[in-house]
């Protein structure tokens, strides 16, 4: 997971709870360590949620008395916009990534008995990955260059806009951390390249002791592919071996799909963030 030096919330001394609870969220999804994708979105989709509840407080609906507050409070509607575009996004690319398993689950299920290869499926799978993984990268770019510009803010007074700016800043960064985090999910690793072309499949699954190495060391995604890569090398392909790599395909297909759920309700959370600054811009 990338990391963001997140700057603290300087909050007034007699804090409103949620407040706190923003802060502690913030904490907690910078330190958390999980490898679900259920669990970033799930933590994402809280802290959104509390930051509207906090943006509905009277302290933070108080009006904007000059230019300057003005153009603040448009500075953070057009992060929360980019926060917007970027989920938008990566929800159509997991999209796009779920077709790409249920193409290849459908062309295994058509194979036919007779077939001792995989090449062809397998060929025609990672070409579809090379495509959808530049389109990741051009992503994962366009959010470095957002964390860039979203830790250079600065701040020149203590008032509680100031404050709650600095606050929606820091909410900013993490959620560019965290889908940063899952775009690489499913993202191909820059690994040397292999002869047959598997830029995706790391060392270890050069040895025999491959599918307990494999849960250990990769992701979903990269099971997926480190078993293909072993059927596809294999000479004699038991039916045995389609069933389980057809399960594990049933399996990512269900995670991509509830992340494109949680990714519909992160986008809408982050529209009424940016409705309820527009009507504190208005007020």
């Amino acid at each position: 997971m990338a990391s963001c030096n997140l700057r603290s919330i300087s909050l007034p001394s007699r804090s409103h709870p949620l407040n706190v609870n923003i802060e502690e969220q913030l904490c907690k999804l910078k330190a958390s360590q999980s490898s679900s994708i259920g669990h970033k979105l799930s933590g994402l989709k809280d802290l959104f949620e509390s930051v509207d509840d906090f943006l509905q407080l009277s302290f933070a609906q108080q009006p904007i008395s000059n230019d300057s507050q003005s153009q603040t409070i448009e500075n953070a509607m057009n992060g929360f916009l980019e926060l917007l575009d970027i989920c938008d996004t990566t929800r159509d690319l997991f999209s796009q990534m779920n077709e790409c398993l249920q193409e290849l689950e459908l062309s295994l299920r058509r194979r036919k008995g007779g077939d001792s290869s995989l090449t062809r499926e397998v060929d025609a799978y990672m070409v579809y990955r090379k495509k959808l993984n530049k389109e990741i990268c051009k992503c994962l770019r366009n959010i470095k260059k957002k964390e860039r510009n979203c830790a250079a803010g600065t701040f020149d007074n203590n008032s509680n806009l100031a404050n709650m700016i600095s606050m929606l800043r820091g909410v900013q960064e993490i959620s560019l951390v965290v889908f940063e985090w899952i775009l690489s999910f499913i993202s191909q690793p820059k690994v040397k390249s292999l002869p047959s072309g598997w830029s995706v499949i790391p060392k270890l699954l050069q040895s025999k002791s491959v599918s307990c190495e494999v849960k250990k060391e990769v992701n979903e995604v990269e099971k997926i592919d480190a078993e293909l890569f072993i059927l596809k090398s294999s000479k004699d392909i038991s039916i045995s071996a389609i069933q389980n790599l057809l399960k594990g395909l049933e399996t990512l297909e269900s995670s991509i799909q509830e992340a494109e759920e949680d990714l519909e309700c992160t986008y809408r959370l982050l529209v009424k963030t940016r409705v309820s600054l527009l009507n504190i811009l208005n007020h």
